[in-house]
């Protein structure tokens, strides 16, 4: 059997049977079979339009039948996972949700009995890399406690009270135990933001994320009177800003929290830090602080102007946000206690106080603007609230041009 015949022979047996297949001329278009020599063999011609019937190759026949599973997406294990989230669910309760969590979507029947022109209020967000951390430590039940807050606090800072939240959750293989941790973290951040787990969606995605890695995203509505809005329209010259001490580094700044800790300084999760009195583990997954709690109860009474989430971007890019392009922030610099995390990383990565004030919170986590006369009695509404609170600024006339925000001594 010449070289062409054999190889041909090999391909016909790897394909399937009843499929007819046209047969290609030899590879140099001659239409009649060579011998190993290249010479014609007499009477062996092939007709380039012929069809033959191949059969399945014996491997083939003897594999088994392929399932989702086997492709790393296990569906029973999703539906028993879904009955755990369903347990957790009920721990969020919270009137206005119906039904239970595992149909086509969460329903929520709306109570407007008390507002004039209710508006609602949407929000979504990640943890961002502050995962990586749990993902070091293999902790994962307060990363859902940071989730709530970064949605939530987006949405109570404009007067609105969280009604529902919804999550996202997105792993390579689906651990049962992990999951359950994230979610329970999740349904306690609830709780403290008193809005309702009314729903969310869990993503088995094979070779997309490593072992034990997973992303979270959160959403949630809330409701507020268009009259109660709290936008910062009313700003003017004169007010006062009042700050609400942070928990820690919350949630945002993580690459730049990563690269000095681990990289720089080759620390380990489990390596601890005289200056904070705990592992830096323990320090970076401190939850974040959620206020919408503390906000209702400030704007019930108070005549809050504005309120700022200090998240990315620090206190210069969140505060400008809520005031007039006519006026100007004033920073007191050193008015409030900055939180030893913060000079522990300032002084390890060499950072610059301006790139340290727009990369993370620097203890400040909430800013309320309220008038001068106010100012005082807010502070110590939130001090006895447990709360600490101190006036960290004021809003000053400013020209076309100008920074909007400038740094003081006092």
């Amino acid at each position: 059997m010449d070289l062409f015949s054999t190889v041909y022979e090999d391909l016909c047996n790897l394909l399937p049977t009843g499929l007819p297949v046209p047969l290609p001329p030899p590879c140099d278009l001659s239409p009649c079979r060579r011998n190993a020599q290249g010479c014609p063999i007499a009477g062996n011609s092939i007709q380039p339009t012929e069809t033959v019937t191949f059969s399945f190759d014996r491997e083939i026949q003897m594999r088994k039948p392929l399932t989702y599973a086997d492709a790393g997406v296990d569906i029973d294990k999703a539906n028993d996972f879904v009955a755990t989230i369903k347990d957790i669910a009920k721990q969020t309760p919270r009137t206005g949700v119906m039904g239970e969590i595992g149909g086509f979507g969460g329903l929520f029947s709306l109570n407007l009995a008390n507002l004039e022109t209710p508006v609602l209020v949407s929000s979504t967000d990640g943890v961002g890399t502050k995962l990586k951390i749990a993902f070091m430590m293999d902790k994962h039940d307060t990363v859902g406690i940071d989730l709530v807050a970064m949605v939530v606090n987006d949405i109570a800072v404009q007067g609105a009270k969280p009604l529902f939240f919804l999550d996202y959750l997105a792993m390579g293989k689906l651990d049962t135990r992990i999951a359950t941790d994230v979610i329970a973290g999740v349904a306690q951040g609830c709780k403290i933001a008193v809005c309702a787990l009314i729903g969310g969606e869990t993503a088995e995605m094979p070779g997309f994320y490593g072992g034990g890695e997973y992303d979270l995203v959160g959403f949630s509505v809330g409701v507020v009177d268009n009259t109660r809005i709290v936008d910062g329209s009313e700003i003017h010259v004169g007010n006062k800003l009042v700050g609400v001490a942070s928990s820690g580094v919350h949630s945002n700044g993580y690459s730049l929290a990563r690269k000095i800790c681990f990289d720089t300084l080759k620390l380990k999760v489990d390596s601890h830090v005289p200056d904070l009195g705990r592992t830096i583990g323990e320090e970076l997954l401190t939850p974040t602080k959620i206020y919408s709690e503390t906000i209702q109860n400030i704007i019930r009474d108070l005549p809050v102007l504005g309120l700022a989430h200090i998240t990315g971007g620090g206190i210069p890019d969140n505060i400008v946000r809520i005031i007039p392009k006519a006026c100007g922030v004033v920073v007191y610099k050193n008015s409030w206690e900055v939180p030893p995390i913060f000079q522990f990383m300032q002084a390890a990565g060499k950072v610059s106080d301006m790139e340290m004030m727009r990369t993370f919170n620097n203890g400040i986590g909430l800013i309320a603007v309220v008038p001068d006369r106010s100012a005082q009695d807010l502070v110590e509404r939130l001090n006895a609230m447990g709360e600490k609170a101190t006036i960290i600024g004021e809003i000053e006339e400013r020209k076309e041009g100008e920074a909007r925000v400038r740094w003081v001594a006092r």
